[in-house]
C-alpha cells in the first residue's frame, strides 16, 4: 500500500515537473533565446525559471518513485530530506510573506514600475504587464499617469505614443470586436480622469492586486494547505515505507541466523 501510494504521488509530481519543463523549453525555443544575439540575456528570461523548476521537480519525483519501487533506502532518505527542506522553506516563506506585507507591496510596486520602463524593450515583461492590466482591469502601478516613466509614453517623447498608454489599459482594446487596436490609448495621459474613465482603466494595478488577494484569500489559503498537506503526507508515506523496509531486512537477517 505504502509503495503504491508513494509511486502514485511521485508519478503525478513527475508529470507536473515534465510539463513545466516542456513549457519552459518551448518558451525559450519559441523566442529564440538560444540565438547568439540573445544568449547573453538568457539568465534573466522568466522561461528559464520554468525550465529549472520543472527539471528539479521531475528529478526529485523520479528519485522518490524509483526509491519506492526498488526499496532503495539511499534514494528514499535523500528524497525525504529534500522534501522536508522544501516544506520548511515554504512554511517560512508563508510566515515572511504575512509578516512583511508592506515591504513586499513596495517591492512589487518597484518591480511593476521597472517592467513599465522596459515595456517596449522586453517581450516577456510586455506580455506579463499586458496580462496583469487586462486581467485586473488596471493601468500603471498606482495610476494611469505612471506610464509617463516610459520613454515612449512620456509626454515629451517625439513619437505617436507620446502621452499615451498601452492598449491593455483600454476598456475596449478591440476594434470592431475582433482586431486589437494598438492606438486606443493614444493621448490618454492628456485627459482628465472624468474624460479618461470612458477610454481606459483609471485605477493602478497595485490596488487591484490587493483587492484580488483579499477577495481570493480563502482559495489561496486552501491551496497552500492542500499543497503542504500533500507534501507532508508524502513524507509520512516515505517514512512508513522506510520503516517497513527496515523491518523486512531485520526479519530476514534474523531468519538467516
Amino acid at each position: 500500500f505504502f509503495t503504491s501510494s508513494q509511486s502514485v504521488h511521485n508519478l503525478l509530481f513527475t508529470v507536473l515537473g515534465l510539463v513545466t519543463l516542456v513549457v519552459g523549453l518551448w518558451g525559450l525555443i519559441n523566442k529564440e533565446s538560444f540565438a547568439q544575439e540573445k544568449i547573453n540575456g538568457i539568465g534573466t528570461d522568466p522561461m528559464l525559471l520554468f525550465t529549472f523548476l520543472g527539471f528539479i521537480l521531475a528529478l526529485l519525483s523520479l528519485m522518490g518513485c524509483v526509491g519506492a519501487l526498488r526499496e532503495n533506502m539511499c534514494l528514499l532518505r535523500t528524497f525525504s530530506a529534500i522534501v522536508l527542506v522544501l516544506v520548511v522553506a515554504q512554511v517560512l516563506a508563508v510566515v515572511v510573506l504575512y509578516s512583511l506585507q508592506r515591504q513586499i507591496e513596495d517591492y512589487l510596486r518597484s518591480g511593476m514600475l521597472a517592467a513599465m520602463v522596459r515595456y517596449q524593450d522586453d517581450l516577456d515583461l510586455r506580455f506579463i504587464t499586458n496580462e496583469i492590466q487586462t486581467g485586473l482591469q488596471c493601468c500603471g502601478a498606482d495610476t494611469y499617469r505612471d506610464w509617463g516613466i516610459n520613454v515612449y509614453f512620456n509626454c515629451s517623447a517625439p513619437g505617436v505614443q507620446a502621452c499615451g498608454v498601452p492598449p491593455s489599459c483600454c476598456i475596449d482594446p478591440l476594434e470592431n470586436g475582433t482586431v486589437w487596436n494598438s492606438q486606443c490609448g493614444v493621448g490618454a495621459q492628456k485627459l482628465d480622469e472624468f474624460s479618461a474613465q470612458s477610454v481606459i482603466f483609471l485605477g493602478g494595478c497595485m490596488g487591484s492586486i490587493s483587492r484580488w488577494i483579499e477577495q481570493h484569500s480563502g482559495v489561496i489559503i486552501t491551496v497552500v494547505i492542500i499543497l503542504l498537506g500533500v507534501q507532508i503526507l508524502t513524507l509520512f508515506i516515505t517514512a512508513q515505507l522506510m520503516r517497513k523496509h527496515k523491518q523486512h531486512r531485520y526479519f530476514f537477517s534474523y531468519k538467516e541466523r
